[in-house]
């Protein structure tokens, strides 16, 4: 199988991950519940899962809080910013992960710049939108769906300027491109650890600059005599028993990545959506690209996406078709009706492969008007 549906799971692990995962189930217990030797190998594995993700995201240990996805995360985070019926500015490329909470909450939400690729459209309506007031900010790095690269650190400066807290979802860009908690100043970043950071499903991160709202609340093996949740990080947003051996091979992934690169793993993944967007041009198919773009393509043939999609399949291309749980991003780039075909690259993808996908795309209908 070619697999390019990496911006919805890494698939191809490095093996330590997997190693990793099978070493805890077998060695470890629950950590911070006990003394004896298989609670502190739980309690080691897991702090050593955050310092590496620390080392690579530019915070302390203690500011990273283990979730069991970029969503848990996510929703974490904007609950902790915005109350119910706060004003509320996105971009015009969320997830489902950003909008269902905050329509969940009631939010005023503004979505401000909805041109692809344009950076000066996006800033123009953020700096817009945070002028007329905001009590937060939510804002992706990457779009899952068309692979725009958002100008973020302008949008954080941005929201410095104007006194507006701001939550960063992560969720296409950790692991193959830097994300610095310090250098942006976001209150929080939100990420999966299945994705970019090769790591297990049931993971995630959530970098934290300030302690957050509880979204659950239980034991955490410290303060039992106290009813409320602690009121540090990281045991204030870590209710109940860790995910020991997901966070173990999580850690993995994590030293996979300082030892590899993040830049050079971006750089290779860029390269193979330039190639994959010049041969579906040459094909004759509607291609979303442009300046300021990561390591997916968005395309369109001359059928229906899903059915485009099977005919991958059945040749051994695994792609994804569809809305990609972001209407908001279908509907800023008008395929709200028809949704797209969509490549997303990781780590380890190559030009034989994207040659072969080229191959079989090959097959199916060019775009007509």
């Amino acid at each position: 199988m070619i697999y390019l549906d990496s911006g919805a799971t890494s698939f191809h692990k490095p093996p330590a991950v997997a190693r990793a995962v099978a070493e805890a189930l077998h060695t470890c217990a629950n950590p911070g519940r006990g003394g004896y030797g298989a609670a502190v190998a739980a309690a080691r594995r897991v702090f050593e899962c955050r310092e590496a993700a620390a080392d690579l995201f530019d915070c302390q240990p203690e500011q990273v809080v283990l979730t069991t996805s970029c969503t848990h995360g996510l929703n974490i985070a904007i609950r902790s910013l915005v109350r119910p019926g706060g004003r509320v500015v996105v971009s015009g490329f969320e997830h489902n992960a950003v909008t269902r909470p905050l329509h969940a909450l009631g939010a005023d939400i503004q979505v401000a710049g909805r041109r692809l690729f344009d950076w000066e459209d996006t800033l123009t309506r953020f700096e817009d939108a945070l002028r007329r007031g905001a009590d937060a900010a939510v804002f992706t790095h990457v779009s899952n769906v068309f692979g725009y690269l958002l100008p973020v650190e302008e949008m954080a400066a941005l929201c410095r300027r104007y006194g507006v807290r701001f939550v960063l979802d992560a969720a296409q860009s950790a692991g193959s491109i830097p994300v610095s908690l310090q250098a942006l100043g976001a209150a929080f970043i939100a990420m999966p650890g299945h994705k970019g950071l090769l790591g297990p499903q049931g993971t995630g991160l959530l970098l934290c600059s300030e302690s957050g709202k509880p979204l659950l609340q239980g034991g955490t093996g410290s303060d039992s005599v106290q009813q409320e949740m602690p009121d540090y990080l990281p045991d204030r947003l870590e209710p109940g028993t860790l995910n020991v051996p997901g966070y173990a091979g999580l850690a993995q992934g994590l030293r996979y990545l300082k030892k590899v690169g993040v830049e050079r793993i971006g750089q290779r993944e860029r390269r193979q959506r330039k190639r994959c967007v010049s041969g579906l041009k040459n094909l004759g198919m509607q291609v979303f690209s442009g300046p300021h773009q990561a390591g997916t393509v968005s395309f369109l043939p001359g059928m229906d996406c899903e059915e485009a999609a099977e005919r991958l399949a059945r040749r051994g291309i695994a792609v994804r078709a569809g809305l990609h749980c972001a209407p908001l991003a279908h509907s800023s780039a008008g395929t709200l009706e028809t949704g797209t075909v969509r490549v997303s690259f990781g780590y380890d993808c190559n030009d034989r492969e994207t040659e072969e996908f080229l191959r079989a795309a090959s097959k199916l209908p060019p775009f007509t008007q």
